[in-house]
């Protein structure tokens, strides 16, 4: 199993995401450093464990109040063996291109951000055109609880997803309801890797995420409060 660390930037900040609640987020306290700023926390991140990819979410971008393309682009400088997944609310071909530009990481593709699935399929001849990272894109399936947030089609058609899905539950997110078992399964059968997002308290889901089918996992709170610490890890991707 590939675990992936989670980082929430809002405001210039690292914040603790709660069920999707994004009004409500506040600044993160972490066990592993002070304070919230976004190369301090990735820095610690890695100082807890020798992770591969980092996935962002830019949470500014996705409300379309703003972005952190400055604060991306920092953080891509600091680690540059460092692989980013980066959710930036791409919903549309001008948003697409400028992400390609940028060169800023493989992009996530938010269900939740499209309007239908012909924006999608749009969007994929210009990743398609695309040099390096961004031809290996990644698509997150979002749900809010077991309703599904993206265009109507989307589900039912595996064929225009990329290798890589994530089972993303925003009511999970920070919760302690542990994984959506459930979707990671029903995607499992279609999907080639699919990642547990949304949920993950402890080593025990880890374990009952790989057993549903998923090939990774994506841990935010579990990694700042430490019940998921170095030994957890060592066992893992």
């Amino acid at each position: 199993m590939k675990l992936i660390p989670v980082v929430d930037l809002l405001r210039g900040e690292v914040v603790h995401a709660r069920r999707g609640e994004r009004a409500a987020y506040r600044a993160i306290e972490s066990r592993l450093c002070k304070g919230a700023q976004p190369l301090t926390v990735v820095r610690a991140l890695l100082g807890l464990h020798p992770f591969r990819t980092l996935y962002l979410a830019d949470l500014d971008a996705i409300q379309g109040t703003g972005n952190h393309g400055s604060i991306l682009a920092q953080i891509r400088a600091a680690f540059p063996g460092l692989e980013l997944w980066v959710d930036s609310g791409i919903s549309g071909r001008e948003a697409m291109s400028a992400w390609i530009a940028a060169g800023l990481g493989r992009p996530v593709i938010g269900s939740e951000s499209l309007r239908d699935r012909a924006t999608l399929l749009d969007m994929l001849v210009q990743v398609q055109a695309a040099p390096g990272e961004s031809t290996q894109w990644v698509l997150s399936l979002d749900f809010r609880g077991d309703v599904f947030v993206g265009p109507e089609g989307l589900l039912e058609d595996p064929g225009v997803w990329p290798r890589q899905v994530l089972a993303m539950n925003l009511a999970r997110v920070g919760s302690q309801l542990g994984p959506d078992l459930e979707l990671i399964r029903r995607l499992a059968r279609v999907a080639p890797e699919v990642f547990a997002a949304g949920g993950v308290r402890e080593a025990s889901d880890l374990e009952a995420a790989t057993a549903a089918g998923a090939a990774g996992a994506l841990i935010a709170t579990a990694l700042h409060d430490g019940r998921i610490g170095p030994q957890e890890l060592s066992r893992y991707g």
